[in-house]
């Protein structure tokens, strides 16, 4: 049996990098599952290898949130919800753009916003389950040319830490935990932000800042994000998982080397 059988869940952002390996790995133990994205093909092709239901969805469309729902519940209710749909703009917070500091908190914040507000009810009514939101090592400490970008995983971060509390204060057997990765070997690194020159190489990256030396897989996220869907976390809400090859941790090295 799968760690996940009989569960049903929605996946936001699916149809590549960490969204996809989470709908490979939550599938393969069993889960039934909901993924959107904006990715039609991508979305669509992922859905038919893992048995699931692809919804085309901007998660900042409240109006789209109730057919991604029923879309769910038509499966046999909700247990899993995983908000990990993302983007990233990279660049001095002074010279950004009041569009694009509002596009990212729209879809990093109102989007899981959107998440919890659709989907703790037909959790609740479906007996419980798990809320992964997906955060960052951005969440958690500050970086130069990610200012907007931390302060919308940090918003995450807390936001989860808060629905937390409320789901333990109303015993709804619902437990809310955030995953934080790091540096992360993703399609993501391959798109242009503003200002770049060219596209960013993960394994670069985390030769330079991760203290084990390699960009982390999207399935060591999606593996983190099954303990947290199964009964193997059973005790764990508002915490934070963090993913990152030590980059949290400090440095590399002896004092005056």
């Amino acid at each position: 049996m799968g760690q996940l059988d009989g569960r049903i869940g929605i996946i936001t952002g699916a149809a590549s990098g960490i969204g996809a390996a989470c709908a490979r790995v939550l599938s393969r133990e069993g889960a039934k599952l909901v993924l959107t994205d904006l990715d039609d093909a991508a979305g669509q092709r992922l859905a038919e290898q893992t048995g699931g239901v692809y919804r085309h969805h901007d998660v900042t469309d409240e109006a789209g949130w109730p057919a991604v729902i029923a879309a769910a519940e038509r499966l046999g209710g909700l247990h899993i919800l995983v908000a990990n749909a993302g983007i990233g703009i990279m660049g001095s917070a002074i010279d950004m753009s009041l569009a694009d500091w509002r596009r990212q908190m729209a879809v990093n914040v109102d989007g899981v916003f959107l998440t919890v507000k659709y989907g703790i009810p037909p959790m609740r009514r479906s007996g419980g389950g798990s809320v992964v939101m997906m955060s960052s090592v951005a969440g958690i400490r500050g970086s130069a040319n990610l200012a907007g970008y931390s302060a919308t995983k940090g918003a995450v971060r807390l936001f989860a830490k808060s629905i937390a509390l409320e789901c333990a204060g109303a015993r709804d057997n619902i437990r809310v935990n955030s995953v934080h990765p790091g540096v992360i070997d993703t399609p993501i690194w391959t798109k242009l932000p503003p200002g770049a020159n060219a596209p960013l190489d993960p394994n670069l990256i985390a030769a330079a800042t991760v203290p084990i030396g390699k960009a982390g897989q999207a399935e060591d996220i999606a593996n983190g994000v099954l303990f947290l869907c199964s009964d193997a976390s059973g005790h764990m809400t508002g915490s934070e998982l963090v993913i990152d090859g030590g980059m949290t941790a400090g440095r590399v090295g002896r004092l005056g080397a």
